[in-house]
């Protein structure tokens, strides 16, 4: 659910690419057990060498760091890039750190086009003043959950869990847990004998 791609419109672009920029430049890094920290350690060595080896391999296509692209131990700088080709397998794989890219559109409908154009589709997050566009947007985006206004980080144990494409089969939390879980099967007992029309 974590946040890999982030669309926008090219009007505002700069100004958010800035501010975004700056924001989580400030985050601390290290150990989790400090209060403080908004970035710890990625879970080993294997899974830091995949997230450092993506974003080179984007870098080396044509990518720029703005910020992060470092590595301190096991803890990875939160790392925007930005001119990401779509080839690269930081755009077409789920790199499981804290790296996003920042794709600039000119319209709704390159925005739409390019958040549907993954093989994956669990979560996505749409910010607008416009509800009612919004609404419209998230029908056409091709994921199991979308939150409207919200990050894209967001689950409750009584709402259905899950995503499509690549991103896995049925859903999890309240009932559709329960049927997701569950056999359905239907068995009868006939307690006299039925008659048969021949």
């Amino acid at each position: 659910m974590s946040v890999r791609r982030i669309i926008v419109e090219r009007e505002i672009a700069k100004e958010f690419t800035e501010k975004f920029v700056k924001k989580i430049s400030a985050f601390k890094v290290g150990n989790p057990k400090e209060p403080d920290t908004i970035i710890g350690p990625l879970i080993n060595k294997q899974q830091l060498n995949h997230v450092k080896s993506n974003v080179e391999a984007a870098v080396r296509d044509g990518a720029k760091i703005l910020c992060g692209g470092k590595a301190d131990g096991l803890c990875y700088y939160p790392t925007v890039l930005v001119n990401v080709k779509p080839t690269t397998p930081f755009a077409r794989e789920e790199t499981f750190g804290p790296v996003v890219s920042v794709i600039e559109v000119e319209n709704e409908e390159e925005a739409i086009h390019i958040a549907n154009e993954t093989g994956y589709g669990l979560s996505a997050g749409i910010i607008t003043r416009d509800f009612v566009k919004g609404l419209a947007v998230a029908q056409r985006i091709e994921t199991g959950i979308v939150h409207i206004n919200d990050q894209t980080v967001h689950d409750e144990p009584q709402v259905p869990f899950g995503g499509v494409k690549d991103s896995g089969w049925g859903r999890f939390g309240g009932r559709a847990a329960l049927e997701e879980f569950t056999e359905l099967r239907w068995v009868s007992i006939q307690r006299t004998p039925r008659q048969y029309p021949f």
